[in-house]
């Protein structure tokens, strides 16, 4: 393994351990996983090292992030990690054939991406979920009557006048694209740092 391709994210070290806290009672002890957006890889490695019955497959947008994620799963010896996969949201189909997810598995990408992306990771996730399967998304969000914390504020700020087409999303918005697609606000849990982990679910 290159150590060189290690790419760290102290915030994903950081809410690692409270993601999995949530995750190990939200899915079966054999579930697929689809991740969106695996980023560093690091969630990825370390959930399927901490829970080999889990079936891991890592995405990401990005060519160049794909080395990084087998990084990461080599440092973590984690067998139960499929290779990762080049998965634009946007692009159809997406690169996984007619396979489908117990669950499927995005955190902090609506924030960094342009808005459309919100909607297509809906409709993806209603075309690769199985009938009880789980979109489980994690990040900031803005929400109607819940104050927005100051660094929560600040750092839209900051995304905005980076990019023109981020921002921390209205988790409102979110929900009217996701029942487009045919899934429902499960459930809604408050994260450490002002983040939500956000559970969505097929309409009953």
């Amino acid at each position: 393994m290159n150590a060189q391709l290690l790419r760290l994210s102290p915030a994903a070290e950081r809410n690692k351990a409270p993601i999995l806290d949530l995750l190990r009672p939200l899915l079966a002890a054999q579930s697929r996983v689809l991740e969106i957006a695996s980023g560093t890889g690091q969630h990825a490695a370390w959930f399927a090292a901490q829970v080999p019955t889990w079936t891991w497959q890592p995405t990401d947008a990005q060519a160049d992030a794909l080395p990084a994620i087998e990084a990461w799963v080599n440092e973590t010896a984690a067998g139960n990690v499929r290779p990762p996969l080049q998965l634009d949201v946007m692009a159809q189909p997406w690169p996984v054939g007619n396979v489908l997810f117990d669950a499927i598995y995005c955190a902090n990408m609506l924030h960094i991406a342009p808005w459309p992306t919100c909607a297509a990771l809906m409709q993806g996730a209603a075309r690769h979920l199985t009938p009880h399967g789980l979109l489980i998304t994690y990040g900031p969000y803005l929400e109607d009557g819940v104050p927005t914390s100051p660094g929560n504020l600040a750092f839209d700020d900051s995304l905005r006048r980076e990019n023109a087409d981020w921002g921390i999303r209205r988790r409102e918005d979110v929900e009217l694209e996701a029942k487009r697609a045919g899934l429902v606000l499960q459930a809604r849990h408050a994260m450490p740092a002002n983040n939500l982990l956000l559970v969505w679910a097929r309409e009953p």
